[in-house]
C-alpha cells in the first residue's frame, strides 16, 4: 500500500523461476473471438487451444489489476497456472489460503471479462507439483472478504497492526521495513526480538571526486573514467548510492539507470558541502509525509521530541569522553556537569531555551575534546592540537574533519529519510530554512559523537589520516584529495561496524541502524509508537 520493497534470497530466485512465464508469450483471443466458432465446435470442429504467458487483465468491478503467469484453455473455458517458488505445502485445500486466494482473484477477473473458470492450478517449482485448486463458492467469498479487508487498509492510510512471533516474518523480505518484533516490543508485548535487522550490507557507496572524472553505465557495470582514462569498475549490485565530489559528469544513461534501480546520486562540492541529491520517482508514502507536516505544526510535539534527541546527543557525548579519555580517566565533575545538563533540559519550556543547554553542553564537550587524541609532532607545520570548535572556515586539520564528517553524516541521513518517506527539508528541533535539510540534522544529533567523531578520533590515533593530508589557505585547513579519500574509507568502516542494539539484543551495523530510527520516527508520527525510541548505548 506505501509502495515499499525491498529483495532478499527469496524474491530474487522467485524471480529467476519466473523468467519464462515472465516473458509475454501465445495470444489470447477476446471472449467475443472464441464465441464466434461456437457453431461450427458443435458441428464436430476442434476448438482453440490457449496457452499464454504474462497476461494482464483488470477488473473495474473488483479495482484490481492481475497479471497471470500462465493462461491454458480450450475455447472460454481456461484455467490460470501461478508459479511459485517452494515445495507444495502439506495442508488441507493442498496450498495455503493467500495462494488460493490470489489464484482466485484471477479467476474471477477472467471470468468478468467472459470466459469460464471453474477452477486454477499452482505450480510448485521445488517439488515440480501441480495443485489444482477449485473456485468453490466458499473460496470466492473469502476472496472478496480479503478483497473488502485491503480496501479499507488503504482507505484508512494506518499500517496494520503488526504480526505477534510469527514464524513467517524472519522469512519475508520486509521485515525490515515492518518490524513486527521491534514495534510489538515498544507496545509492551513480552517477546524477544529477533535478529531480524540483516547485519552484513550486500552495497555499499561509491565515492567519486577526481578532478574531471566521470561516472558511465556499461551493462550492469558504472565505470569510472579521469580524463578518458578508465580507472574503476563497479557492479551496479554492488552500489547503494553514489556521492559525487566536485567537477564530476554522470552520463545520462547512468542517471537513468540508477533512478530506475532507486539508487540515490548525491551531490556535494569540492570540499564536501552537501548540495543535494537525485532519486528517481520518490517515496509514494503520502500519508507519513502528511502526519510529519501536521506535527511540525504542533509546538508541544516538537519539543518534546527535540528534548528527546538531545538527550540522547548529550549522554552519548559523556559515554564517548567516558570511554576514550587518554589519561587515566574522565574527570568526574566533567561527567556529573553534564549529567546535569540532561537533567535540565527536561524542564526546558522551549526550543529556545533547549539551545542554550545544548550549546552549554557542547561547550564543556569540545573543551575537553583534545584529551581524547593522541599526542602528535609537529610535522609540515600541523599538528593535532584541538582547542576550541570552529566552522565557517574549519582552522585547524581536528575542525576541518570534524566538519567533513558532519557533511557526509548528513548526507546520510537526507538518503535515509528520503528512501524511508520522510521530507529530510521540515524538522522538528532545526526549524525550516531554505535549503536546510532540518529532519537530516534533527535525527543525526544523537550520532554525532557515535559516528562523526569517533570516525575523527578513530583517523587521527590510528594514523589513518596524517598532517600532511592538509592543505592551509586563507585561514582555512582543509582535507588533500588522498587525505579525504581515507578520511571517507575510515568512515565507512565506522559505517559498517556491526554493534548489539541496548534495547533489542541483536546485532546491526550503524548503517541499518540509521534506516531503523528513521523507520521507527515514521511509526512514531503515524501514531503506532507512543514515543520516539533515540539510541543510547550502553
Amino acid at each position: 500500500m506505501q509502495g515499499e520493497w525491498e529483495d532478499s534470497s527469496d524474491t530474487v530466485e522467485g524471480r529467476h523461476i519466473h523468467r519464462r512465464v515472465d516473458k509475454p508469450g501465445g495470444k489470447l483471443p477476446t471472449a467475443a473471438e472464441l464465441a464466434k466458432p461456437k457453431a461450427a465446435a458443435d458441428e464436430g470442429e476442434t476448438m482453440e487451444k490457449i496457452h499464454a504467458r504474462s497476461i494482464t487483465l483488470s477488473s473495474s468491478r473488483l479495482g484490481l489489476i492481475a497479471r497471470l503467469d500462465l493462461l491454458e484453455g480450450e475455447g472460454l473455458r481456461v484455467t490460470p497456472v501461478d508459479y511459485k517458488r517452494g515445495k507444495r505445502p502439506h495442508v488441507p485445500h493442498g496450498a495455503y489460503d493467500p495462494e488460493r486466494v490470489q489464484l482466485c482473484v484471477q479467476g474471477m477477473i477472467l471470468a468478468e471479462h467472459g470466459y469460464q473458470c471453474e477452477g486454477g492450478v499452482l505450480y510448485f517449482a521445488a517439488s515440480r507439483e501441480r495443485v489444482n485448486v477449485p473456485f468453490t463458492d466458499e473460496l470466492r467469498q473469502l476472496t472478496r472478504k480479503a478483497i473488502d479487508g485491503l480496501r479499507f487498509v488503504a482507505a484508512g492510510g494506518t499500517i496494520p497492526a503488526p504480526l505477534e512471533d510469527s514464524p513467517k516474518c524472519p522469512h519475508c523480505s520486509l521485515v525490515g521495513i515492518c518490524l513486527p518484533d521491534e514495534i510489538s516490543f515498544f507496545r509492551g508485548a513480552d517477546i524477544a526480538s529477533r535478529p531480524l535487522v540483516v547485519g552484513l550490507d550486500s552495497s555499499l557507496p561509491v565515492y567519486v571526486q577526481a578532478f574531471h572524472a566521470k561516472v558511465a553505465k556499461a551493462g550492469e557495470c558504472l565505470e569510472i573514467f579521469i580524463d578518458d582514462d578508465k580507472v574503476q569498475t563497479v557492479r551496479l549490485i554492488d552500489c547503494s548510492q553514489l556521492a559525487v565530489f566536485g567537477n564530476v559528469y554522470v552520463t545520462t544513461p547512468a542517471l537513468n539507470e540508477l533512478m530506475s534501480r532507486g539508487i540515490t546520486i548525491s551531490w556535494h562540492s569540492h570540499g564536501g558541502w552537501f548540495l543535494g541529491h537525485t532519486i528517481g520517482t520518490g517515496h509514494k508514502n503520502i500519508e507519513l509525509r502528511r502526519a510529519q507536516f501536521r506535527a511540525a505544526d504542533d509546538h508541544g510535539f516538537c519539543l518534546r521530541l527535540a528534548k528527546g534527541l538531545i538527550d540522547a546527543k548529550i549522554r552519548n557525548a559523556r559515554t564517548l569522553l567516558r570511554r576514550n579519555w587518554k589519561t587515566g580517566e574522565a574527570p568526574a565533575e566533567l561527567l556529573e556537569a553534564m549529567s546535569g545538563d540532561t537533567r535540565r533540559l527536561t524542564r526546558a519550556p522551549d526550543l529556545e531555551t533547549l539551545l542554550g543547554i545544548e550549546g552549554s553542553a557542547a561547550a564543556r564537550y569540545f573543551g575537553n575534546f583534545s584529551n581524547l587524541i593522541k599526542n602528535t609532532g609537529e610535522e609540515e607545520g600541523f599538528t593535532f592540537d584541538f582547542k576550541t570548535r570552529t566552522r565557517r572556515p574549519p582552522t585547524d586539520p581536528v575542525n576541518a574533519m570534524l566538519s567533513y564528517a558532519y557533511a557526509l553524516l548528513v548526507r546520510t541521513w537526507v538518503v535515509t529519510l528520503s528512501a524511508v518517506g520522510l521530507d529530510p527539508y521540515l524538522g522538528f528541533y532545526h526549524q525550516p530554512r531554505y535549503g536546510r535539510p532540518a529532519l537530516a540534522l534533527d535525527l543525526m544529533e544523537p550520532f554525532r559523537p557515535l559516528i562523526a567523531d569517533s570516525t575523527v578520533i578513530q583517523a587521527i590515533n590510528n594514523g589513518e589520516v596524517r598532517p600532511t593530508d592538509f592543505v592551509q589557505a586563507g585561514g582555512s585547513v582543509n582535507l588533500t584529495n588522498d587525505g579525504r579519500k581515507r578520511f571517507i574509507g575510515t568512515f565507512e568502516r565506522r559505517m559498517a561496524l556491526e554493534i548489539t542494539h541496548p534495547l533489542f539484543g541483536y546485532r546491526v551495523s550503524y548503517r541499518r541502524l540509521l534506516e531503523l530510527q528513521a523507520r521507527l520516527l515514521a511509526r512514531h508520527l503515524l501514531g503506532e509508537l507512543p514515543e520516539y525510541p533515540n539510541f543510547t548505548p550502553r
